[in-house]
């Protein structure tokens, strides 16, 4: 089984080579001696959108049917993978929906609209996505493109740690952000598939720590509308497909405060001159903040970068 979903990781990688960039990967000599090991930023906040998502809608809508693609596609996200698959939509020529919560950062619902999808607003509060979704795509014959708890959109997410395997060979550790654990699930099978021995850990903001709770009980939780800056980790759990691998190829979950995913924002923003989402900045924090020791030669996936303005000054003026 793990050889066959490292094999749909390779060939997502070749799917997807002549659309996605290969993103460049960043090491810093301050970084390196504030953590006492080496650093290897893989800068996916340089991605076509501006994070990785690109990947996991690419794979997944390439290899929809022509029926599928005539019926046109719907999904749900807080921003990202919303403008990837408006972004891909338009690139195929597939008309897509999105459910969109109020609250999603102006900067992604405008993007999104920006790449020709139809954004569809919801309050949280009040209903979740998933129903709303769930009554369009009926209502409609669209076909769903969900945001993280699918194997096309999983083996998508896993090219980031491939290329950057490709590129940097040997890690030790790797460390990437979770929401509903796509991205994370993706790069441990990745990961693994290329170096057994590289330790996979993935972070969650404290305010949203579904997924750690859910990787040390063995036990699936939820938590919902967490109030967390990081609002690409909002998803309320891992998913059916997302957490049993998790569960295998992931080799520990750690969460960070608020404040140490700021400060991750801002040393990136100062000191390396990238912009980076709060979201995106979740390994950086782990590292600087000390939840994870780093050993050797370490890796972390810089997710995104699609943070809006007010965010930016509210994160670099604290």
């Amino acid at each position: 089984m793990a050889n066959k979903l490292f094999d749909l990781v390779k060939s997502a990688q070749e799917r997807i080579k002549d659309h996605a960039h290969v993103t460049p990967v960043m090491t810093s000599q301050t970084l390196n001696d504030l953590a006492g090991a080496k650093i290897f930023l893989k800068c996916e906040n340089l991605q076509r959108m501006g994070a990785f998502k690109f990947r996991g809608a690419y794979n997944a809508m390439s290899q929809l049917t022509e029926e599928q693609k005539k019926r046109g596609v719907i999904t749900y996200s807080s921003g990202n993978h919303a403008q990837a698959v408006a972004l891909v939509g338009r690139l195929l020529e597939i008309r897509t929906v999105v459910v969109m919560p109020n609250n999603a950062p102006v900067i992604k619902r405008e993007a999104t609209e920006a790449y020709g999808a139809s954004v569809v607003g919801y309050d949280p509060e009040e209903t979740t996505r998933e129903k709303i979704c769930c009554d369009l795509e009926a209502r409609h014959g669209h076909t769903l493109v969900p945001p993280y708890d699918h194997i096309n959109i999983v083996a998508g997410q896993g090219t980031a740690a491939k290329e950057l395997l490709d590129e940097v060979e040997a890690l030790d550790m790797l460390l990437v952000p979770c929401g509903g654990g796509g991205l994370l699930s993706g790069c441990g099978v990745a990961a693994k598939g290329m170096n057994p021995n590289c330790r996979v850990i993935g972070i969650e903001p404290e305010l949203a720590d579904d997924a750690t709770k859910s990787f040390h009980t063995g036990k699936l939780h939820t938590v919902k509308n967490p109030p967390t800056i990081a609002d690409g980790t909002r998803t309320p759990s891992l998913g059916k497909v997302t957490f049993p691998l998790v569960l295998k190829y992931v080799d520990d979950m750690q969460t960070v405060s608020e404040s140490a995913i700021m400060d991750a924002v801002k040393f990136l923003f100062y000191r390396m001159k990238l912009v980076v989402e709060p979201s995106g900045g979740l390994g950086l924090a782990a590292l600087l903040g000390g939840a994870v020791k780093p050993e050797g030669r370490v890796g972390i996936i810089l997710s995104g970068g699609n943070v809006d303005g007010a965010t930016m000054k509210k994160i670099l003026d604290s």
